[in-house]
């Protein structure tokens, strides 16, 4: 009788189960438009600005030149005197910071007000640790950092780290070609775009935790 009783237990035990993930299954279908946009809203951070030392427009916008928008639309409204146009190396003759500085020249920023930056940094943690080095040797103290919407939040998280207290930091989004938060999952370049960087961004956490700026570069 209690091996009976055990196994009726079982079966309802495994029922209960079973009825659970069929719910939470049901769940994400019927509601799963509302979790993908919030997933990919979550990857986008917008600081709230305040009057700066230099805009940081950082390296791989995209076809649009939308990080350089964002950058000449925030020096014009006066947010800071000068604009750096960090960029890769492409060729020995041209980086990724003389195509940043053609586009913000494009857009109304005169040519006195851009600082190409041409660094060789292959991820965005080795661009912030360049970057620093300039803002210590210009002696900034307030830096407005524009990416597109994407790389916001793992950009501000690194940033952070690598950056001393003496350095405030804000974040700024740009619009992207290749992400859109609200419908992202639509196309094969926005669901590439999430997930690598979702995987960047745990690849960053797993990198900084427990980083201190004593710690050497």
């Amino acid at each position: 009788m209690k091996r009976r009783n055990g196994e009726r237990g079982s079966l309802i035990g495994r029922l209960a189960a079973l009825v659970f993930l069929a719910i939470v299954a049901l769940g994400l279908f019927f509601f799963r438009y509302p979790i993908l946009r919030a997933s990919g809203g979550w990857l986008v951070v917008s600081d709230p600005l305040q009057p700066s030392n230099a805009i940081i427009m950082l390296s791989g916008d995209d076809v649009r030149g939308d990080r350089a928008a964002r950058a000449a639309e925030l020096y014009k409204a006066g947010w800071a005197p000068v604009v750096v146009a960090s960029g890769t190396e492409i060729r020995t003759y041209l980086s990724e910071a003389d195509i940043e500085a053609h586009d913000l020249r494009n857009d109304g920023v005169p040519r006195s007000a851009i600082l190409p930056f041409r660094q060789d940094a292959h991820y965005t943690l080795q661009e912030a640790r360049d970057l620093l080095g300039l803002c210590q040797a210009e002696h900034w103290k307030r830096v407005i950092i524009v990416t597109s919407n994407f790389h916001t939040r793992r950009a501000r998280y690194i940033f952070r780290h690598v950056f001393p207290p003496s350095i405030e930091v804000r974040v700024t989004p740009s619009p992207d070609v290749r992400f859109h938060p609200d419908s992202w999952w639509q196309s094969r370049r926005g669901i590439k775009t999430f997930f690598r960087e979702v995987a960047a961004l745990c690849v960053a956490f797993w990198e900084l935790h427990g980083w201190h700026h004593a710690k050497p570069q």
